[in-house]
């Protein structure tokens, strides 16, 4: 009989593995994203404060509050820099922010979660989103008559600084992981918001002005970039820019982004930190410590009464900021979450859940500083409505505050064990130990660690050796986890 041929399977299809989003940063990434939201916090704390004392100022003493606010400080000529303290915090110190953000940005295109297209996907989407819908309802609430539609992009901004300030307060722990994509998400919010600035409350453009800074920012571009070194140098020419900027009718901090994407943040040679990392790091603190703080003091002090809370929900201008930032941020930033994993078939953070993802959404809602200063954009001829759009700000960022406090506070014993894990270094050398899980030192040195923890917990306890037996494994791996609670 003929032998049959063999029969071959066929060999199976390989399931496409899917990309996972929320998952461990890489450490240098978690380093920088450390640092930074260390300071982040402390001036989001400085930034709660700062805002509690602009309302208490604002209503027990309103006349002394209007009078510093409106006192007037700086020469007339050449540029016209003769302007009150209100509008020297709101042009002038968030100049110092909006710099920073620059740096941020041109970091994150660089270094950061925007250099790979398919991860910056998620928080780019989610970020548009989250000024769409806000932006769409706030419309839809004032499209009738009486309306105001000037002051739509007023509920699309996040406030980075105050929600971290709102987790240190409650004492929310957060994994890196949601802290991180939190960040992006305010960065690429900060750009949307920037650009919305500079086209739309722009006006009266005086183009030899807006000529003279272009030619400055070029100068400041050129001398970074022949590596001349000198704040001597390059903080003057800053001043310059900006007042030339200001004086073009473009609005000032225009000026500062401008000057933060402009510093090189990529590493060349032996370089522990790019020029761009370095100027962050040492303008950072002054940022978040004093620039933002002081303008949330000249910005938030508008006067609460039972009326005024009253029309926040009453008048369409207020009540669609409210809207806006509660349910527009919340579900723009969930849907555009969600639908971007969905069709390009991302895996959520096995660790992590949903729920985690809409607590952060709604964590987003805290617009505070961009919003405060839309606000007076948006009406600079009504300051009564101005107030009451700052007013709804205020309410609506409380309301988010609060809801997020409560959505996080039911996951906050499942985040403080993320995060014990993501901190713990058992041979204490300064990298945390799920960086090293495949590094044969690193199990060497733990080993180790583990059988010198075992080898002195016997020698203090010669006579229960002699009368149990545990078993062979057992001890070894009561000692290894002594090891490490005691490490860490």
């Amino acid at each position: 009989m003929a032998s049959q041929p063999p029969v071959h399977e066929p060999t199976p299809t390989p399931t496409p593995q899917r990309r996972q989003f929320l998952g461990r940063l890489p450490l240098p990434e978690r380093s920088y994203l450390a640092d930074a939201l260390r300071t982040e916090t402390v001036g989001g704390v400085l930034l709660l404060v700062a805002a509690v004392v602009a309302l208490v100022w604002a209503n027990v003493w309103p006349d002394a509050y209007q009078s510093v606010l409106n006192h007037t400080v700086g020469p007339s000529a050449p540029l016209h820099l003769d302007l009150t303290l209100g509008t020297w915090a709101k042009d002038g110190l968030l100049t110092i922010f909006f710099f920073v953000a620059g740096i941020e940005l041109k970091r994150e295109f660089v270094a950061g979660e925007l250099r790979n297209p398919r991860a910056a996907m998620l928080p780019v989407i989610a970020a548009v989103c989250g000024v769409v819908l806000p932006a769409v309802l706030y419309t839809v609430v004032n499209v009738g008559p009486g309306g105001h539609p000037s002051g739509w992009a007023v509920p699309t901004a996040t406030d980075i600084a105050f929600a971290l300030g709102v987790l240190a307060v409650v004492g929310s722990h957060l994994p890196s992981a949601l802290r991180a994509f939190l960040l992006t998400l305010a960065v690429v919010d900060d750009l949307i918001a920037i650009l919305i600035i500079a086209v739309f409350y722009s006006s009266g453009i005086k183009f030899w002005a807006l000529g003279l800074a272009f030619a400055g920012l070029v100068l400041f571009w050129f001398l970074h970039r022949r590596g001349v070194h000198g704040w001597y140098l390059f903080v003057p020419l800053a001043f310059v820019n900006w007042a030339l900027m200001h004086e073009s009718g473009v609005h000032a901090t225009v000026a500062g982004v401008a000057m933060g994407l402009m510093l090189r943040c990529h590493r060349e040679g032996d370089e522990k930190h790019s020029p761009g990392e370095h100027i962050e790091h040492l303008v950072r603190p002054i940022s978040a410590g004093l620039a933002v703080p002081v303008f949330a003091l000249f910005a938030a002090g508008v006067g609460i009464s039972g009326s005024a809370l009253r029309e926040v929900f009453t008048q369409s201008a207020p009540f669609g900021i409210v809207l806006g930032l509660v349910v527009g941020k919340s579900v723009g930033v969930f849907g555009g979450t969600w639908l971007t994993a969905r069709f390009t078939r991302a895996e959520l953070n096995p660790q992590l859940k949903w729920a985690d993802m809409f607590a952060v959404s709604v964590l987003a809602g805290i617009g505070f500083t961009v919003s405060l200063l839309i606000s007076e954009l948006a009406f600079p001829d009504d300051p009564a409505l101005a107030d009451r759009a700052k007013a709804a700000v205020l309410v609506g960022s409380l309301i988010c505050a609060l809801s997020a406090t409560v959505l996080l506070k039911l996951r906050n014993r499942h985040y403080r064990a993320l995060c014990e894990e993501e901190d713990r270094d058992l041979d204490g050398d300064g990298i945390p130990d799920v960086y090293q899980l495949d590094d044969p030192a690193w199990q060497a040195r733990t080993a180790a660690q583990a059988q010198h923890t075992g080898a002195q917990h016997t020698d203090t306890r010669p006579t229960e050796a002699q009368h149990t037996d545990p078993g062979p494994t057992r001890p070894a791996v009561e000692h290894r986890d002594e090891g490490r609670d005691e490490a860490h």
